[in-house]
């Protein structure tokens, strides 16, 4: 087994990690897929790991998870609704199972987890912005797979994770954002070329060539922007 670095340098060699992707051309589910492995590489015991987000509506879905197990995990808990993962979510608090056998609350959720193997696990909520986003959970396929520095470790990752995750989230909606305003300048600028090729082809004015050109674009079974690319084509053309 490889000698245990200090929890300090361990953490430090983590977020080294998880900065540089902001860096990168980042999107969440690249954010997510580096949270969950780094989750497993760094929590010792740990034989897959996966995240929760909570949307607006407070729907619960995995966003990620290292293997097929851990995510029937976190969807037997959605299905049945209690487990760690939830209570963590809940209570905003690191939860800890020791051995899954003896642990008496989550009774339901217990019962279909044995069979899959896994046997203790580590939930931590993913806290930001002044709400909790989610958790990051890993699973241990024996019992007493985490002990007290695993779970301090996982809950500050956690932390660092759910501000990575926002950050990355943020970015992301404004890259859409942004790609959406240019579509419409796009757009917009399109109709307005085409609109002054007809006025100056037909002689007509600003609102007649409106008219005309989504007229000429019903009549196509067109969109409006597809009839002015057509029709900025067109003079393309004519004058080639």
């Amino acid at each position: 087994m490889t000698e245990m670095l200090p929890l300090a340098e361990e953490l430090s060699q983590v977020y080294a990690r998880m900065s540089g992707l902001l860096l990168s051309q980042a999107t969440v589910q690249t954010a997510i897929d580096l949270v969950t492995s780094l989750a497993l590489d760094t929590i010792e015991g740990a034989s897959g790991a996966g995240v929760t987000l909570v949307d607006a509506d407070g729907h619960k879905e995995s966003a990620g998870a290292t293997s097929e197990l851990v995510g029937r995990a976190d969807d037997l808990q959605y299905e049945l609704g209690e487990g760690p993962c939830l209570t963590a979510i809940a209570n905003d608090v690191l939860v800890r199972i020791d051995d899954v056998e003896g642990d008496g609350r989550w009774p339901r959720w217990r019962d279909a987890i044995l069979p899959t193997g896994l046997r203790s696990s580590l939930s931590a909520p993913l806290r930001a912005e002044g709400r909790v986003l989610g958790a990051l959970k890993v699973y241990g396929e024996r019992p007493g797979s985490f002990d007290d520095r695993s779970a301090d470790l996982l809950g500050r990752f956690a932390d660092q994770a759910a501000i990575l995750l926002a950050n990355v989230g943020t970015l992301d909606q404004a890259e859409r954002l942004s790609e959406s305003l240019r579509n419409a300048l796009r757009t917009r600028n399109l109709i307005a070329l085409a609109n002054g090729i007809l006025m100056e082809r037909h002689r007509l004015t600003e609102e007649q060539a409106f008219l005309r050109l989504v007229e000429d674009a019903r009549s196509q079974h067109r969109e409006l922007v597809d009839e002015a690319g057509a029709v900025v084509q067109s003079a393309w053309l004519e004058h080639e």
